[in-house]
């Protein structure tokens, strides 16, 4: 596991990896304990330590945060994976539904922004782990082959987990 992210700050490493990552699954706790994973679109790209989504009042995730805030949120790509934990909770926002609204949005809420059932479930991330391989798939695809050609353990990049 590496110990150096090559950044002073943890949020930049986590920003850089998130950057351009659109999709996010989030898992959240029901009250009987059971978790649940779902995919949920990514609407502010820079990341600050919070991560934004739209989700509609009254739904079974809104419900599961009721019940315990403690989520988590997966994001990867083929050559990054990101896995943040942290506290969600709704936030009853007019201005910032307006400022995060984009036609992604508006196909799950064709009402707009000010429809009453549309809130924003916010993510205080706590904490990360994160995986990058840098040169993607092709650079794993050769690690990997020199792994078993040599007989040395794979090395697939750099790994780290990182308090925010």
């Amino acid at each position: 596991m590496s110990t150096d992210t090559g950044h002073d700050d943890p949020h930049a490493k986590v920003a850089e990896l998130l950057d351009g990552q659109r999709l996010a699954m989030l898992t959240t706790r029901g009250p009987d304990g059971v978790l649940t994973s779902r995919p949920m679109a990514l609407q502010e790209v820079e990341f600050d330590g919070d991560l934004w989504f739209f989700a509609e009042q009254g739904s079974r995730k809104l419900a599961h945060v009721a019940a315990d805030p403690q989520v988590n949120v997966a994001v990867g790509s083929g050559s990054t994976w990101v896995s943040l934990t942290g506290v969600a909770d709704v936030v009853h926002d007019d201005a910032k539904k307006r400022d995060l609204w984009n036609a992604g949005v508006e196909a799950w809420f064709p009402d707009g922004p000010d429809a009453p059932e549309v809130t924003l479930l916010r993510i205080e991330a706590r904490s990360a782990e994160y995986w990058d391989t840098p040169g993607g798939r092709v650079a794993s695809l050769l690690s990997f082959v020199k792994a078993k050609a040599t007989g040395e353990r794979y090395s697939g990049g750099e790994n780290e987990r990182v308090d925010l």
